[in-house]
């Protein structure tokens, strides 16, 4: 199981990844514009602090995302992934750099006929949107399955399932429950995987305890 988390704040990447919990990155046009940076800026710090991956989205047409994906690979190196819609324009680009040995993210999918062309396409994750369709009225997590059965009939064994849009903690466990092998998330839904009030009420009640036996023995 990896997590991921789903941000461009380089700060509280910093904060996380030196927890030795987080496998890598996800970033997208929105996430970097919210974080006021060069998104190469923020690429090569992510580098810097040893992320081994990290999700770099590109746009344009085939032949744009193809040339920039390209260009982003060779200039970040192995923890380059280059982020991809599922469009035709965005598949064809996958299926390009996947040849050329270019980890690919094939975002925003929304249908396990979306995972599979990705998956024929060479692509290393699909990125089901959990969050959205759940928004939508669908259930997420059961795409999340769905995709994974097809992937176990079919003996899919280079693509990864990476769950994306996620919104609570319970969506981080049951994504894994159905069979993603990665799940990206928020840092404040990362936060509360380890902040739990059962578990605060449990450490204070064992630090009272051990209060009252430390002056038990010091008397």
């Amino acid at each position: 199981m990896k997590i991921f988390l789903d941000t461009a704040d380089t700060d509280i990447i910093k904060k996380h990844f030196g927890s030795g919990l987080i496998d890598g990155i996800t970033t997208n046009p929105s996430l970097i514009m919210k974080s006021g940076r060069d998104p190469e800026e923020v690429y090569q710090e992510l580098k810097d602090l040893g992320i081994p991956d990290i999700s770099m989205e590109v746009m344009g047409d085939s032949s744009n995302m193809i040339v920039e994906g390209r260009r982003l690979a060779s200039k970040f190196g192995q923890c380059a992934t280059i982020k991809v819609p599922c469009t035709y324009e965005g598949l064809i680009a996958c299926r390009q750099l996947s040849r050329e040995l270019i980890r690919v993210n094939v975002t925003l999918i929304f249908d396990v006929a979306q995972a599979i062309l990705a998956a024929k396409a060479g692509a290393t994750y699909v990125s089901p949107f959990v969050g959205r369709l759940d928004d939508n009225s669908i259930t997420g997590l059961n795409l999340i399955k769905d995709i994974d059965d097809v992937f176990r009939v079919q003996a899919v064994h280079k693509t990864r399932i990476l769950s994306a849009s996620i919104r609570y903690v319970n969506s981080v466990s049951q994504s894994f429950a159905h069979g993603a092998d990665i799940v990206t998330m928020p840092p404040v839904v990362f936060e509360k995987m380890y902040n739990h009030v059962l578990t605060d009420k449990g450490l204070e009640i064992f630090d009272e305890d051990f209060k009252k036996t430390q002056e038990l023995i010091n008397k």
